[in-house]
């Protein structure tokens, strides 16, 4: 226990996505990848803008509203992203095919490479994910010399 009576927090990393439509974006992502809310700010008639922590399985990322006053741009308003997020699931091909009924669109559809089964698709919000799983024990055991 911290000083303060509670737990120190461990490193850990985020992404946070910023989007356009947050309250829509939070929706898809629940019913693309059975997302679970655990926390949110805003997202109601009166304060529109909404910040949302979601999990999947072990994994947590947040989605928010951009706010280009405080330098959160989504993809829509920098014409694209610059960071793919990576989705590990049991069955990409089910995955993908969810995440395109729920309004996303393929960008190449699963197959086989580099000891993955890996597909990606981009969401209605300009976030591209790449949906996979390992083909044998991950991490990899690095070659030996």
């Amino acid at each position: 226990m911290s000083p303060s009576g509670t737990d120190s927090p461990q490193p850990t990393v985020m992404a946070q996505l910023s989007v356009r439509d947050g309250r829509a974006a939070v929706e898809f992502y629940k019913t693309a990848f059975g997302a679970v809310e655990v926390y949110r700010v805003g997202g109601s008639e009166e304060h529109e803008a909404v910040v949302s922590q979601l999990t999947l399985g072990a994994a947590s990322f947040w989605v928010a509203d951009e706010s280009p006053e405080h330098a959160n741009f989504s993809p829509a308003s920098l014409g694209g992203g610059s960071v793919r997020m990576l989705l590990v699931v049991p069955d990409p091909d089910a995955t993908i095919a969810g995440a395109v009924a729920a309004g996303a669109r393929v960008i190449y559809a699963a197959e086989e490479a580099h000891g993955w089964r890996l597909g990606r698709i981009v969401d209605p919000y300009g976030h591209h994910w790449e949906i996979g799983r390992p083909l044998g024990a991950w991490p990899a055991v690095p070659a030996r010399d």
